[in-house]
């Protein structure tokens, strides 16, 4: 079976995005392109926390009202959010509501803040774990990299970031280029990837 898809425009794709126009729009636009950005780093492992179990295009249609929900993914201001805050969310029929991803998002924000007074900032810890080169084998679910970093993210009281959460993070965020071959945007990705300065 072929990895790609051809739409209207001709431009060969992963076929994972054959499901609607905003999937398109999201894998040629951002997923697997480089960011160092810590909001943007803190919001992708929330969502994906918040994907466990469903799929990516339930939390890509509600992503707009999940980054209104909790104040643009600035960890600096949910990590204060309180038990009311909680109730509040839990009664937002715009997000998924589960109070254990809920609570994780809060707690993993305050775990946020001490990466960045450890590391510097979310971008170089994330970085630091770039598999510079290693095979990973084609849309796997999990590599040794993501072994590492969900085992060490939960050693530090992070929840909700297991191996295949993790995994998935760093294709969408660059870490991985999981673009199949032929893809239209695999090489757009691995020159963004060349370009890329790591933080840290």
């Amino acid at each position: 079976m072929s990895a790609l898809l051809t739409p209207a425009d001709r431009q060969p794709r992963c076929l994972w995005c054959a499901a609607s126009a905003d999937y398109i729009a999201y894998h040629d636009s951002e997923w697997g392109f480089p960011v160092d950005d810590d909001r943007r780093l803190f919001e992708k492992l929330s969502l994906e926390g918040f994907q466990s179990g469903l799929s990516w295009r339930t939390i890509l249609t509600k992503r707009e009202n999940f980054r209104a929900a909790f104040a643009g993914f600035d960890f600096n201001r949910v990590a204060r959010f309180t038990e009311a805050e909680v109730e509040r969310l839990l009664q937002d029929e715009g997000i998924v509501r589960h109070r254990g991803k809920i609570e994780a998002v809060i707690n993993n924000a305050a775990r946020a803040q001490a990466l960045v007074r450890e590391a510097g900032s979310l971008a170089a810890y994330v970085w630091s774990f770039d598999p510079k080169g290693d095979d990973i084998p084609y849309l796997a679910s999990t590599s040794s990299v993501s072994v590492a970093m969900s085992k060490d993210l939960k050693k530090r009281g992070w929840a909700f970031v297991g191996p295949t959460t993790v995994h998935a993070f760093m294709q969408a965020m660059g870490l991985i280029n999981d673009h199949a071959e032929g893809c239209v945007i695999r090489a757009r990705v691995q020159r963004a990837r060349e370009a890329f300065r790591r933080p840290g």
